[in-house]
């Protein structure tokens, strides 16, 4: 089986895949202080409890945005499973999409993933909105062609900021929030609760709606990342949630870059 990680900057994500069918899927934050050892012992000890050994896993991809955990992970690879995983943004990977770009290097590992899984999955071209630590808006050319995007604070960010940031102002915990709640708030929790809640919903709707008006009016957008369920039944301009959207296209990728066997 193929063992796909996915480390973001809040999260890491391990999925098994048996092909294209998704065994397990298991999260931990991301901490660069981590050792590989609490890795290995976190994770085999997770896939006992689904009945998985460590020699039912072959194969290994990484996508990584934060570079002092991405060799842990590959010495995980090594370590616990006795692989050499692919690493997406290594010169022997070949993702089979265009990146039109000034800098193709600063793009990000995750967003040129989404973008493969765009390609295979979905019709193009597309929006693709990920809700993670940051909130990103690429836009996906036919052929899965990485053209651009949209880098914005995440909500949690948000509500970190203005904690941080102001005395009197307490943390809010990021929630459901109900579709009917007022725009005026009567107290300051509520004053918050809404301007967290309805200025991140504007401000998806706002930069959506700008990116069709330059692009095509008839751009699908596809939602992905952790907080995407939070958001897409609120922001009438997102056409589907695609939760694993980061994971399939790792899985394409690994299927991609696979050598023949002898």
């Amino acid at each position: 089986m193929l063992l796909a990680v996915d480390c973001g900057n809040t999260n890491i994500v391990f999925a098994l895949y048996d092909g294209d069918i998704q065994r397990a899927n298991w999260r931990i934050s991301t901490d660069p202080k981590r050792s590989v050892d609490e890795y290995l012992v976190w994770l085999t000890q997770l896939m006992r409890f689904k009945s998985l050994a460590v020699d039912d896993v072959t194969d290994m991809i990484i996508a990584s945005v934060v570079p002092e955990v991405q060799p842990k992970l590959i010495n995980l690879a090594s370590r616990g499973f006795g692989i050499v995983p692919q690493v997406v943004g290594d010169s022997g990977i070949d993702l089979g999409i265009d990146i039109h770009i000034d800098r193709p290097d600063q793009a990000g590992a995750d967003r040129l993933v989404n973008a493969v899984a765009a390609r295979d999955f979905h019709d193009l071209p597309a929006i693709i909105l990920d809700f993670g630590t940051a909130t990103t808006f690429d836009l996906i050319g036919k052929g899965g062609a990485y053209q651009g995007g949209i880098i914005a604070p995440g909500v949690n960010l948000s509500v970190e900021a203005l904690y941080l940031a102001a005395a009197r102002l307490p943390r809010l915990a990021v929630e459901p929030w109900a579709s009917d709640m007022p725009v005026l708030g009567k107290d300051t929790v509520s004053a918050m609760h809404s301007g967290i809640f309805w200025g991140y919903v504007s401000m998806v709707e706002g930069l959506i709606e700008r990116l069709r008006r330059d692009h095509g009016n008839d751009l699908p957008a596809i939602a992905t990342g952790g907080l995407a369920p939070l958001f897409a039944e609120h922001v009438k301009a997102i056409s589907i949630v695609d939760p694993d959207l980061t994971l399939k296209g790792l899985v394409r990728i690994h299927a991609q870059n696979k050598p023949e066997p002898k």
